[in-house]
Parts: structure tokens; C-alpha cells; sequence
């Protein structure tokens, strides 16, 4: 690895996770593209290198989040209880049945484009009633799955489960702590179980030590500055900078699906 991929890989996981930590989505779900198209990180390698980063740079935002009092709460156990297992079945899936990026893309598209669209109409109309608030059972069962997808392409479920709940009407206060902690503890079993799985199957399935390190070390400092802003930004400007990062990667999952299916 050059020191400019490294230095990159450092400045994108800064950058991404200052603007992505304050709404609890891990910065691991924009830098996946950086990885893929200007890093050029091999897949599967790819997603057991993204858990490497949201392990790295988990501990700054929580950190904070912790300082201030936002930890407590059933909610974060809720979302750990189902994303962990979720994890390990993802991983075990993306390198042995290895699901095509194109098909998760546009699915992914089509769940989070109306989120994200949903949640900016919302903060920009408060009078917009909320949707009725999901149940335990609901919670725990969304968080399996989007603890699978994170399993499988390393972006973290927060960043799918996050818009969810929020159009839910939990307040982001809640949410962003709590999807924070569940993507940093399943992304240690998920890197975990990718390490084992690379002892007994050939591939290049183990991550890239030294740029999840890098990316990592530069999501630990934004992600900390990220969560030390959240008390200063409205309820309003939390659901709309949420609802534009979902309908951001909505539009771009849609671009690579459609550039990949050119091919």
C-alpha cells in the first residue's frame, strides 16, 4: 500500500465519519465506495476491511455518546441482541454463496430512497405525523437482517435500520448511539468470524491490515468530533442530514448498479 492510499483512506474515514456519526451511520457505508473505486480494495476483502474500520473508529463516537449520557437504554441492546447473530450468518454467506453486489445495490436503493425521502418531507414539515412506533419483536427482526447485510458487505446495518426507526418517530438522540454501538460490537464478531474463515478457505478473504487501520484511526477522531456536535444540531437538521445521506447512497447504489450492469 502507497502512503497516498493510506493518506486518503485516513482523510475519507475523518471526513465521512464527522458527517455520519451524528446520526448513528456508520462511516463504513459511504467509504465502501472509496474502498472499491479509488482504493481499489479486492472483494471479498473489501468487507471484512470496512469491519475493520467501523472497529477502529467506533470507539471516539461512542466514547462521546457515553461522556454525555446517551448509552443507557434498552434500545441499544435491543439492536445488539439481533445484529450480532445477524453478522456471523452474513459473513458466512458472503464467502460462500457470494451474493452479487449489483442485486443488494438496488435493493438497498429501493428501501432507502423512500426513507430518505420520507425522513427530509418530515424534518422539513413538523406538522407531518410520525408512523406508529415499531414493536420489540419488529425492532429485533429488522436488526437480524440489517445485521446480515452488514455481514455481508461490511456497511454497517445503521445505516438501513437508522431511517427506519427514525421515521418511527424515536428521537436521533436515541437512535445514533444506539446504532453506533450495535455496528462497533457486530463488527468485531463479523471481522472475527472473517479471520477464521480465512484460515480454512482460500481467497483473498482476510482484510487489508494496514488501510483499515488508517481508514479506522481517521473514523476514531471524526467520529468523535461528529458525536460531540450532535448536541448543538436540532432534532429537525438530525432527521434531514439523515434523510439526505440515505437518498444520497440510494442515488449512488443506483448509479453502480446501472454502471455495472453496462458492463
Amino acid at each position: 500500500m502507497s502512503w497516498q492510499n493510506g493518506l486518503t483512506g485516513f482523510l475519507a474515514g475523518l471526513l465521512i465519519s464527522i458527517v455520519t456519526s451524528p446520526v448513528g451511520v456508520s462511516g463504513a457505508v459511504f467509504l465502501l465506495p472509496v474502498q472499491l473505486s479509488v482504493l481499489h480494495v479486492p472483494s471479498p476483502a473489501v468487507t471484512p476491511t470496512n469491519l475493520l474500520f467501523n472497529v477502529v473508529s467506533g470507539p471516539g463516537a461512542l466514547a462521546r455518546y457515553r461522556r454525555n449520557g446517551q448509552l443507557a437504554g434498552p434500545l441499544a441492546r435491543l439492536l445488539i441482541a439481533g445484529t450480532v447473530p445477524g453478522v456471523v450468518l452474513g459473513a458466512i454467506i458472503r464467502v460462500f454463496a457470494i451474493p452479487g453486489p449489483r442485486v443488494f445495490r438496488l435493493v438497498a436503493a429501493a428501501v432507502l430512497l423512500p426513507l430518505g425521502l420520507w425522513l427530509c418531507v418530515r424534518a422539513l414539515r413538523p406538522d407531518a405525523p410520525d408512523r406508529s412506533p415499531l414493536s420489540r419483536h419488529a425492532i429485533l427482526g429488522l436488526s437480524v437482517v440489517t445485521g446480515t447485510v452488514g455481514g455481508i458487505y461490511g456497511i454497517g446495518g445503521g445505516s438501513i435500520l437508522g431511517p427506519i426507526l427514525a421515521g418511527r418517530g424515536i428521537p436521533m438522540t436515541r437512535i445514533a448511539p444506539a446504532a453506533l454501538a450495535s455496528t462497533f460490537l457486530t463488527s468485531i464478531v463479523g471481522a472475527a468470524t472473517y479471520g477464521v474463515l480465512a484460515l480454512s478457505t482460500s481467497g483473498d478473504i482476510a482484510p487489508h491490515w494496514r488501510l483499515g487501520l488508517l481508514c479506522g484511526a481517521g473514523g476514531l477522531i471524526g467520529g468523535y468530533l461528529g458525536a460531540r456536535l450532535q448536541p448543538y444540531l436540532p432534532e429537525k437538521a438530525l432527521r434531514l442530514l439523515l434523510g439526505l445521506l440515505a437518498t444520497a447512497l440510494a442515488i449512488l447504489y443506483l448509479v453502480q448498479g446501472s454502471t455495472a450492469a453496462s458492463r
